[in-house]
């Protein structure tokens, strides 16, 4: 039996100003840290849930049955 991994893709689109500091710690948590900045998770419930705290703050993608990109660069043409 194979297993089928299912990544989530999220690009901050939004700025944290006059957010609260939990959102902050939770964006940060994702591995975002600034407006255009990219990351590629796992899909857990536990991400699912960070997701769905800063769904205003970020675009999310979620593909299954891909290898997970290693550079920046093909992270930020997976978005696309």
């Amino acid at each position: 039996m194979t297993v089928v991994n299912t990544h989530i893709f999220l690009k901050q689109v939004k700025s944290v100003i006059g957010t609260s500091e939990k959102i902050r710690q939770v964006l940060r948590g994702l591995g975002l840290k600034r407006i255009n900045s990219t990351s590629t998770l796992n899909d857990t419930p536990a991400i699912r849930g960070m997701v769905v705290k800063v769904q205003h703050l970020v675009a999310v993608e979620v593909r299954s049955g891909i290898a997970t990109p290693t550079s920046a660069r093909s992270r930020a043409r997976a978005l696309k």
